[in-house]
Protein backbone atom coordinates (compact mmCIF):
# COMPACT_ATOMS: atom_id res chain seq x y z
CA UNK A 1 0.00 0.00 0.00
CA UNK A 2 1.40 3.41 -0.96
CA UNK A 3 1.07 6.65 0.92
CA UNK A 4 3.24 9.60 1.87
CA UNK A 5 5.54 9.88 4.85
CA UNK A 6 2.95 12.17 6.46
CA UNK A 7 0.48 9.25 6.44
CA UNK A 8 2.56 6.92 8.62
CA UNK A 9 1.51 6.14 12.17
CA UNK A 10 3.91 5.91 15.11
CA UNK A 11 6.05 2.78 14.85
CA UNK A 12 5.33 2.09 11.17
CA UNK A 13 8.19 1.43 8.78
CA UNK A 14 8.19 2.08 5.06
CA UNK A 15 10.47 2.30 2.06
CA UNK A 16 10.81 5.61 0.27
CA UNK A 17 9.64 5.10 -3.31
CA UNK A 18 9.67 8.64 -4.73
CA UNK A 19 9.90 12.27 -3.68
CA UNK A 20 9.39 15.76 -5.01
CA UNK A 21 13.01 16.83 -5.44
CA UNK A 22 12.02 20.52 -5.54
CA UNK A 23 10.09 20.40 -2.24
CA UNK A 24 12.47 18.30 -0.13
CA UNK A 25 15.41 20.21 1.40
CA UNK A 26 18.89 19.22 0.26
CA UNK A 27 19.87 18.47 3.87
CA UNK A 28 17.29 15.65 4.02
CA UNK A 29 18.60 14.18 0.78
CA UNK A 30 22.15 14.32 2.11
CA UNK A 31 21.05 12.50 5.28
CA UNK A 32 19.74 9.61 3.19
CA UNK A 33 16.10 10.49 2.61
CA UNK A 34 16.26 8.91 -0.84
CA UNK A 35 14.26 6.30 -2.76
CA UNK A 36 15.07 2.77 -1.61
CA UNK A 37 15.90 3.71 2.00
CA UNK A 38 13.84 2.57 4.97
CA UNK A 39 12.14 5.14 7.17
CA UNK A 40 10.38 4.70 10.53
CA UNK A 41 8.07 7.16 12.27
CA UNK A 42 9.34 7.45 15.84
CA UNK A 43 7.30 10.28 17.33
CA UNK A 44 4.70 12.92 16.51
CA UNK A 45 4.72 16.34 18.19
CA UNK A 46 1.77 17.07 20.50
CA UNK A 47 0.06 19.28 17.92
CA UNK A 48 0.86 16.86 15.07
CA UNK A 49 3.67 18.81 13.44
CA UNK A 50 6.61 18.16 13.14
CA UNK A 51 7.19 14.41 13.01
CA UNK A 52 10.33 12.64 14.21
CA UNK A 53 11.69 9.93 11.90
CA UNK A 54 14.59 7.50 11.64
CA UNK A 55 16.07 7.38 8.15
CA UNK A 56 19.44 5.87 7.29
CA UNK A 57 20.24 5.59 11.04
CA UNK A 58 19.70 9.34 11.49
CA UNK A 59 16.95 10.78 13.67
CA UNK A 60 15.35 13.76 11.97
CA UNK A 61 12.41 16.06 12.73
CA UNK A 62 10.56 17.23 9.61
CA UNK A 63 7.43 19.24 8.97
CA UNK A 64 4.29 17.53 7.70
CA UNK A 65 4.38 19.82 4.67
CA UNK A 66 7.72 18.26 3.68
CA UNK A 67 6.71 14.72 4.68
CA UNK A 68 3.73 14.95 2.32
CA UNK A 69 6.17 15.30 -0.60
CA UNK A 70 7.81 11.92 0.11
CA UNK A 71 6.04 8.82 -1.24
CA UNK A 72 6.49 5.59 0.72
CA UNK A 73 5.35 1.98 0.62
CA UNK A 74 4.59 0.25 3.94
CA UNK A 75 6.93 -2.46 5.24
CA UNK A 76 5.02 -3.34 8.41
CA UNK A 77 1.75 -2.23 9.87
CA UNK A 78 1.90 -1.92 13.67
CA UNK A 79 -1.54 -0.41 14.23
Amino acid sequence: MKTTLAGLKKGQKAIITDLNIDAVPLKLLEMGCLPGNTVELLQVAPLGDPIYINVNESHVAIRLETAAQIDVEFLTDTR
